[in-house]
């Protein structure tokens, strides 16, 4: 175990999101690692004193009984580390179903291992265009793009698996068994009247409290509010890495340009794997230059061994000689063909990782990035180095010497600017 515990633990809904988050503490200061698991006591040791915890989970793409059972022993294992707050990391969009990604599931799960009478909802991340005025989200589509009220936004409005239909965020997560939803708004977080107003939203005892967040400044004041009510113990919060901006006091501005990245560790050219079918990460893939383009079926993918095989053996004599670009079509069928589509993709990059050696693995899309990274025997990530918005240069910890210490980015289907790709390639 650690010598002392961390202040702050999280567990990211998802593997994009969770390094995003990773990225957020890192970049404010904070000793931070991502467990890819709830990690062992040798993990924890190797890993050194840290002032932030956090677990890489795939609980977006779950049903409710699924992630109670998670998020239990998640819950039991931030509780036995003694963070003072835990953070649920969920999508900035919030996109999630009664029965797929529930929040109120994981709330329910959650709460009772952290007993602070608060349950903060954070509802906006502004570096990333994301937006909550009157308890309503609003979102970029795109970086830079034109910002939609949620449930008119041009993507999640018709994700194939948890479209957003209610901007209202006390309706949508009331949909999903949080129905006593209380809503610090904007306008209380100038000067002293924040306190004030959640004083006078957990009068009535509500079972969680939303604040807008419609600024980087907001962040700030939401940020001490935490820091005094955690006083009151253990607490745990819901939203995306803004809980961790308002935390560390750190807001993130919305960069101008592209960082340029640290240079990879190893040798080899880089191995892209673009499982989202989100329009942002399309567009990337059409500017994209540079690299090998190697389509995949998902029909032939998930019921044909020997399609797989090929896949692989053509990736491999690819990579010898430039980037390669792996890109899953969109799949025929219901939504439940998503997931095993995911997991047979995870398993293709497997068999591709056990034989080559790159410099920089890149994975684009929530579900894609979850089940892919979880194929391969790694067991933490640390940051490197920023590389877009949402999206930081990770490195790998792993056990085996072939893996540790790879370059890895995953890119969630909105994040992204439009030479993303081409950006992530550089080498220098």
């Amino acid at each position: 175990m650690v010598d002392e515990a961390p202040r702050y633990g999280w567990y990211g809904d998802d593997f994009t999101g969770a390094t995003d988050t990773l990225a957020t503490l890192a970049e404010a200061g904070r000793r931070a690692l991502l467990f890819l698991r709830i990690p062992t006591p040798t993990q924890l040791a190797s890993a050194g004193p840290l002032e932030a915890v956090g677990i890489a989970g795939a609980t977006r793409a779950m049903a409710p009984e699924a992630m109670a059972l998670e998020l239990d022993e998640a819950g039991r294992f931030f509780a036995r580390l003694g963070v003072g707050l835990l953070h649920y990391k969920c999508c900035s969009t919030f996109d999630s179903a009664p029965g797929t990604g529930s929040l109120g599931a994981a709330a329910r799960a959650l709460k009772p291992h952290f007993p602070n009478r608060l349950l903060p909802i954070i509802g906006g991340q502004p570096n990333l265009g994301r937006y909550c005025l009157f308890g309503h989200l609003f979102a970029a589509a795109g970086a830079g793009g034109s910002v939609h009220r949620i449930d008119r936004h041009p993507t999640m409005s018709v994700h194939p698996v948890t479209p957003m239909g209610e901007a209202d965020l006390r309706r949508h997560l009331a949909a999903q068994g949080m129905e006593r939803i209380a809503l610090v708004d904007y306008r209380s977080h100038d000067g002293d009247g924040a306190g004030q107003a959640l004083d006078a939203a957990l009068a009535d005892k509500p079972d969680s409290v939303l604040f807008d967040v419609s600024r980087p400044s907001d962040l700030m004041a939401i940020g001490a509010l935490l820091r005094e009510r955690m006083e009151a113990g253990p607490m745990l919060a819901i939203g995306a890495s803004s809980v961790a901006q308002a935390f560390a006091g750190f807001p993130q501005a919305a960069r101008m340009g592209m960082p340029r990245l640290a240079r990879p560790e190893s040798g080899g050219n880089l191995l892209a794997l673009v499982g989202s079918l989100s329009p942002v990460t399309r567009a990337q893939v059409e500017l994209a230059a540079g690299y090998a383009r190697i389509a995949i079926d998902p029909a032939r993918l998930t019921g044909e061994p020997a399609y797989l095989d090929a896949l692989c053996s053509e990736t491999l004599t690819r990579l010898e000689r430039r980037n390669v670009m792996l890109i899953t079509d969109r799949p025929a069928g219901a939504p439940a063909e998503t997931g095993k589509v995911a997991a047979a993709t995870g398993a293709l990059l497997r068999a591709i990782m056990a034989e080559a050696r790159i410099a920089r693995l890149v994975v684009a899309g929530g579900d894609t990035s979850t089940l892919a990274i979880r194929s391969l025997a790694l067991w933490g990530l640390s940051y490197r180095s920023p590389c877009t918005p949402g999206a930081p240069l990770c490195r790998a910890h792993s056990d085996d010497p072939g893996l540790d210490g790879l370059d890895i980015v995953l890119k969630g289907g909105q994040m992204g600017t439009p030479d993303f790709f081409n950006h992530v390639a550089e080498t220098g």
